[in-house]
C-alpha cells in the first residue's frame, strides 16, 4: 500500500476457495481445467460448423456462433486465474488489472445477456412473421449482432466507473474468484451506497429488462405455436426455441440473484460459478445435441475427417 491523503489499496487477495481443503482444490483444478478445454474445444467447433457449412448460413445461426465466440471471451476472462490461484496460489492482483477484469467480465456478461435476448427476437420474428422473417433479418441481423457489444461496453463502464472511485484503505482480501461489483463495493472504506445503488439500477436495465422481454417474446411464441394446427409444425417450431431457453434461464436465473440486489454472501460465490464456468460449457452441448442441422453438420464433418484420415494412411502406406 501507499500513502497519499488516504492509503490506497495497491493490489488485492482473491480468496476463491481457499476453505476447501487441499485435495478438494487439486480436484477443483482438474475439474476446471477440463471445462475450460471442453468450452473452448466445444464452442469453436460449433463457429466452425456454422461458418463452413452452407445448410448453416441462416441469421439463427449467425447469433449462435457469435454466442460461442462470445462464450470463448467470458470464460478466458475468469477461468485462468481460477487455475492459476488453484494450482500455484497465487492469488495477488494488482488494483488496476482487478478492475480490468471487473470491467471486461461484465462487459461480456451483459453482452451476453442482450445476444439472447437478439436470439429470442430472431425465434420470434422468424415463428411469428415467416414470410417477412427472410427479407428483414437479412438486412438486419449483423446490426443486431453488434447492438449487445454497445449496451455491453457502455452499461458496464457505469458500475465499473462508480466502483472505482471508492476509496479502498483495507482490507483488500476478496472472498470470490474474480474480481466482482459487489465484493470490491463491501471493501471500500468509503460509503458504498451510491455505487451499490447504481450497480442495482444498472442491472435492472441490463439482466432484468432482457429477462422481462425474453418471457414476454416467449410468452408469444407459445401461443402462436399452440394455434399451428399441425403436430410437426408444432415440434418443429419448439425445438428451435428449447435450447436458446434452456441457456436463458440457466444465465438468468443466477445473474438475477447476484446482481440486481448486491450482497456479497457467501452464495453469491457459487451462483458466479455457475454462470461463468458451468454454463458457457453446457451452451455447446446444449445447440449440438438439441438442434438437427447442427447435429447433421456435425456428423457431416466427423465423415469427413474420417475419410480424410483414411486417404491420409493409405497414403503413407
Amino acid at each position: 500500500m501507499k500513502n497519499s491523503n488516504s492509503t490506497i489499496v495497491t493490489e488485492f487477495i482473491l480468496l476463491a476457495f481457499k476453505d476447501f481443503p487441499q485435495f478438494s482444490q487439486i480436484l477443483l483444478f482438474i475439474a476446471c481445467f477440463f471445462i475450460y478445454i471442453t468450452c473452448i474445444v466445444g464452442n469453436i467447433i460449433i463457429f466452425l460448423l456454422i461458418h463452413f457449412d452452407f445448410n448453416l448460413n441462416a441469421p439463427m445461426y449467425y447469433f449462435i456462433s457469435r454466442f460461442s465466440i462470445l462464450e470463448i471471451v467470458f470464460v478466458s476472462i475468469i477461468v485462468p486465474k481460477l487455475l492459476d490461484i488453484l494450482i500455484a496460489g497465487r492469488n495477488r492482483i494488482s488494483f488496476e488489472a482487478c478492475f480490468l477484469q471487473l470491467y471486461c467480465a461484465d462487459t461480456t456478461g451483459i453482452v451476453e445477456c442482450y445476444l439472447l435476448t437478439v436470439m429470442v427476437f430472431d425465434r420470434h420474428f422468424a415463428i411469428t412473421s415467416p414470410f417477412q422473417y427472410e427479407i428483414i433479418m437479412t438486412q438486419w441481423y449483423i446490426k443486431l449482432a453488434i447492438f449487445p457489444w454497445l449496451v455491453g461496453l457502455g452499461g458496464a463502464f457505469i458500475p465499473t466507473i462508480f466502483t472505482a472511485s471508492l476509496k479502498f484503505c483495507g482490507p483488500n482480501v476478496i472472498d470470490h474468484f474474480f474480481c466482482d461489483l459487489a465484493p470490491l463495493q463491501n471493501l471500500a472504506c468509503s460509503d458504498p451506497y451510491v455505487s451499490n445503488l447504481v450497480t442495482s439500477i444498472t442491472a435492472i436495465f441490463v439482466v432484468l429488462l432482457p429477462f422481462i422481454v425474453i418471457i414476454g417474446f416467449y410468452t408469444h411464441i407459445i401461443v402462436t405455436v399452440l394455434k399451428i394446427k399441425s403436430v410437426e409444425g408444432k415440434r418443429k417450431a419448439f425445438s428451435t426455441c428449447s435450447s436458446h431457453l434452456i441457456v436463458a434461464s440457466l444465465y438468468f436465473c443466477t445473474g438475477i440473484i447476484v446482481y440486481v440486489q448486491p450482497s456479497d454472501s457467501q452464495h453469491d460465490k457459487f451462483l458466479a460459478f455457475i454462470y461463468t464456468i458451468v454454463t458457457p460449457l453446457l451452451n455447446p452441448f446444449i445447440y449440438t445435441f438439441r438442434n438437427r442441422e447442427v447435429k447433421l453438420a456435425f456428423a457431416k464433418l466427423l465423415i469427413n475427417v474420417k475419410s480424410l484420415i483414411k486417404n491420409k494412411m493409405k497414403k503413407s502406406i
